[in-house]
């Protein structure tokens, strides 16, 4: 059994997964709500909100798998990158579940974690593949040839592409998260309304800036009442851009790798019309897409653990860099 805990940014979650990769259970606690008063997530307000969450996300994520403590063989927490002050609440809890228990500590890395979670049952992908890692802090091509490691191909030079969401569903009044609100709206209206660019950059990497500023200057075009009418427009004309912009790299990290099976992770992965986009790829399942502890437990089976008590001095990091 492996206790994964994950808190790196804005979800308080714990999970419990086997060795061979089956969810026994699998708790989020969702800050959301808390969070979209300001637009965004407040690193603060969300390192309190962990604090005040951790304990009991555990006792439920052991409850619904039917196990306590006591059957818990390994430990698993993410150790970065993330927010650093949400980062230290796991870890913090992880080292003291593992140090009273006597118990080997995995730190994972939070974005081989979504990776691994495509390693989970039902339907566990195999590598090699090539992978697009989409979420509100992250967006990176990946090589994926084994379990637990990746090359990174490209990533974007600014803003990530759930950021270029939250971003986008500001200027256009709708609400956070913005991936979800503006693919809801996106439904609603015509993607080849309004043209916008998608930036061609270098190699394999990728930029929104670009389309961020040309959605704010589509806004600044309108009237209020032309605006409230065609804002479903927006929102699906924005998104196609997007989208247009992660499908054609992953098509071309594909290429450029000969790993020709592809896969998509993180919570962009959730968008519909990407989703639409890509017939041929492996999605994470929907319930793994955001933030959870799953995919850390799944992780961590292809990680070396540290032995107690030698985690002790464990520390967080925001970034990879």
């Amino acid at each position: 059994m492996i206790l994964g805990i994950e808190t790196s940014c804005d979800e308080t979650a714990a999970a419990v997964v086997t060795e061979d990769g089956r969810i026994l259970s699998s708790v989020v606690s969702s800050q959301a709500a808390l969070h979209a008063r300001f637009g965004g997530v407040v690193p603060e307000v969300a390192s309190r909100r962990h604090l005040e969450l951790v304990s009991p996300v555990v006792r439920a994520a052991l409850d619904d798998a039917g196990q306590s403590l006591d059957a818990v063989e390994r430990v698993a927490v993410t150790q970065g990158p993330g927010l650093v002050g949400a980062l230290l609440v796991g870890i913090s809890a992880a080292k003291g579940l593992a140090w009273a228990r006597r118990l080997p500590l995995v730190p994972v890395d939070h974005l081989e974690g979504h990776v691994a979670s495509l390693y989970l049952e039902p339907g566990a992908l195999e590598p090699p593949f090539t992978c697009l890692l989409a979420s509100g802090g992250h967006t990176i091509l990946l090589a994926v040839r084994e379990k637990g490691r990746s090359e990174r191909l490209g990533t974007t030079l600014d803003d990530a592409a759930g950021e270029a969401f939250d971003k986008g569903a500001r200027l256009l009044g709708l609400g956070y998260p913005g991936g979800a609100a503006i693919d809801r709206i996106a439904r609603e209206g015509d993607p080849a309304a309004f043209d916008f660019p998608v930036a061609r950059v270098p190699g394999l990497d990728l930029s929104f800036s670009g389309l961020k500023t040309a959605l704010l200057y589509a806004v600044r075009d309108l009237e209020p009442v032309e605006l409230e009418a065609r804002r479903a427009d927006l929102a699906a004309s924005y998104q196609r851009a997007i989208v247009r912009a992660l499908v054609g790299r992953l098509r071309a990290a594909a290429e450029a790798t000969g790993l020709e099976r592809i896969a998509v992770v993180g919570g962009v992965a959730a968008n519909s019309e990407l989703r639409a986009a890509l017939p041929d790829a492996a999605f994470a399942p929907l319930q793994l897409c955001t933030d959870n502890a799953a995919m850390i437990a799944s992780c961590a089976r292809f990680v070396e653990a540290l032995p107690y008590p030698r985690y002790l001095g464990l520390d967080a990091y925001a970034s990879l860099s």
